[in-house]
């Protein structure tokens, strides 16, 4: 892969760039563990789906960026083994000198390699799957495909989930729902498109999910007290979805 890795900062921001203005990911340098963008709050809306303190105890992050979502994790879930896999060696380097990506081979696993084919090639099994890969183009190639999509269902745990990253493209991101949804077996919504444009999809393995959307908000609450993130916008935006009816999210 041939394009310019860029770093800018303004206003405590630091920011990562393909060569071009396109932002690939954000940390503000005070607070290098929260959660910078938009659509980066909205993926972990994956954690409110399973009410279990021991979930997630594996993740499988396709795409490292500015190591956003991988920093979050893992912080605040240190019980959480995180496998990042990331096509570009230079990106691992830069979230290393700059976004302070964390060193720990026992916690941290960093697999250079091509995101669809890593799961192809791969039998384990992970409780979370986070999908945020893109070219310097804004492609996401084969991971936006029906084959990755059902090779994410089949690396997922019971009552495993995934959170795709489908960035609101100009041509709509309906097929790319559309896919997951044959994937998961309509095990799937997505959240309205954000600020960002971006759009959030989501999907379940396991027992039909049948969540009230009061018992979501509660969950919330608690995740913002243990990690300041604030998943009220998200919730609101996500009860405009026709997953939400009669107070209940199910899935």
């Amino acid at each position: 892969m041939n394009f310019p890795i860029d770093i800018r900062e303004e206003a405590g921001v630091r920011t990562l760039h393909f060569g071009s203005d396109w932002i690939q990911g954000a940390m503000r340098i005070a607070r290098p563990w929260r959660l910078e963008l938009d659509y980066t709050r909205e993926m972990m809306v994956s954690l409110l789906l399973r009410n279990d303190a021991r979930f997630p105890r594996k993740v499988l992050l396709i795409g490292l960026g500015a190591a956003s979502l991988t920093k979050f994790l893992y912080r605040y879930y240190p019980s959480a083994k995180l496998t990042v896999v990331e096509i570009e060696p230079r990106v691992v380097a830069a979230a290393r000198q700059f976004f302070k990506l964390p060193e720990d081979p026992l916690r941290l696993n960093i697999v250079i390699a091509d995101g669809a084919q890593y799961i192809a090639g791969n039998d384990k099994t992970y409780d979370l799957i986070l999908v945020d890969g893109y070219d310097a183009d804004a492609r996401p190639g084969e991971l936006d495909m029906l084959p990755f999509y059902q090779m994410c269902q089949a690396s997922l745990n019971h009552n495993g989930v995934l959170a795709v990253n489908l960035l609101g493209r100009s041509r709509g991101h309906q097929a790319s729902v559309e896919r997951i949804k044959t994937a998961f077996n309509e095990r799937a919504l997505a959240l309205p498109a954000c600020d960002s444009g971006n759009v959030i999809a989501l999907a379940t393995n396991g027992d039909k999910l049948e969540i009230p959307l009061h018992k979501l908000k509660e969950q919330a609450l608690e995740l913002k007290e243990k990690t300041s993130l604030n998943l009220s916008p998200a919730l609101t935006r996500l009860e405009q979805t026709k997953s939400c009816f009669g107070g209940m999210l199910t899935i």
